[in-house]
């Protein structure tokens, strides 16, 4: 078996050359400059912790959390996850400073019924479910079971459990369930959030479901870095949406990134101006 520091030399080593490649193909024009900086995060800074810690990533956030944020103080657990993350772990929340637009939107439209695809940690969610009136929920749909039993966590410490249900399991086989199994006539809200890809074709299966109302408001995050231009083209080029993009940067860092909103008009609704 190796030792701990061969195994460290040996995740430096690997990490090293998978950014060398990120960098010959970012000085070729081939990928965007923003792999370079979640390349170093994510394959140097982050297997070094997890083999110096014997845990992971998502895991410190929520150790984290729970011994310097207040209990029961949703801001107090935001703000002390993104200390973390811009001092010491790049982790991908929306972060501060896109998530004030994300609070600007969940202010303007108060929504009944909001949807999240994708809760990674639970920042979004906590960011969200503060904000809600009474009354209203938050469900969050995360693929990842690790994942989504932190966000549960990281919802009770912040004391917002009763605002939001966390569902384990693929955005494409739990949206068809929401109606029936989970009480849901249409939502007001959706927050996007999860695998890039995937924003389009989920976009497709609400509008298909019957979830989406006129006046529902999508809010894509990433759609610049790592990007979704698939789903870009088609809310911007369709006449059952009306879009606004909010220019910002990709969390904890300086590359260029932004957030969409699309406001559902219907599906017979006239071609935009």
């Amino acid at each position: 078996m190796l030792e701990a520091p061969s195994l460290l030399l040996a995740a430096f080593s690997s990490g090293l050359v998978l950014l060398a490649l990120l960098l010959f193909l970012q000085h070729r024009g081939w990928i965007h400059r923003g792999w370079i900086f979640v390349g170093w995060n994510e394959l140097i800074v982050v297997p070094i912790y997890n083999l110096l810690m014997g845990d992971n990533k998502e895991q410190r956030i929520l150790h984290h959390v729970q011994q310097h944020a207040v209990a029961g103080d949703p801001q107090s657990v935001l703000e002390t996850i993104d200390a973390y993350c811009s001092q010491k772990e790049w982790a991908m929340n929306v972060g501060d400073k896109k998530g004030q637009f994300v609070d600007i939107v969940v202010r303007e439209e108060c929504p009944s019924v909001l949807l999240e695809l994708g809760a990674y940690c639970g920042y979004s969610a906590v960011r969200m479910a503060r904000l809600l009136p009474p009354g209203a929920r938050l469900l969050t749909i995360e693929v990842n079971p690790d994942y989504a039993a932190i966000t549960q966590q990281m919802l009770d410490f912040a004391g917002l459990q009763d605002k939001v249900t966390v569902i384990i399991g693929a955005s494409q086989d739990i949206i068809p369930q929401l109606k029936k199994k989970y009480d849901v006539d249409t939502l007001d809200m959706v927050f996007l959030d999860h695998w890039k890809e995937r924003y389009l074709p989920d976009t497709l299966l609400l509008e298909e479901c019957g979830l989406l109302r006129k006046g529902t408001v999508l809010l894509a995050d990433n759609v610049i870095f790592p990007g979704a231009p698939d789903f870009l083209a088609h809310v911007r080029g369709s006449s059952r949406f009306e879009c606004t993009h909010f220019s910002s940067y990709l969390e904890y860092s300086e590359v260029v990134d932004g957030l969409e909103k699309a406001v559902y008009l219907g599906a017979g609704s006239p071609p935009q101006p």
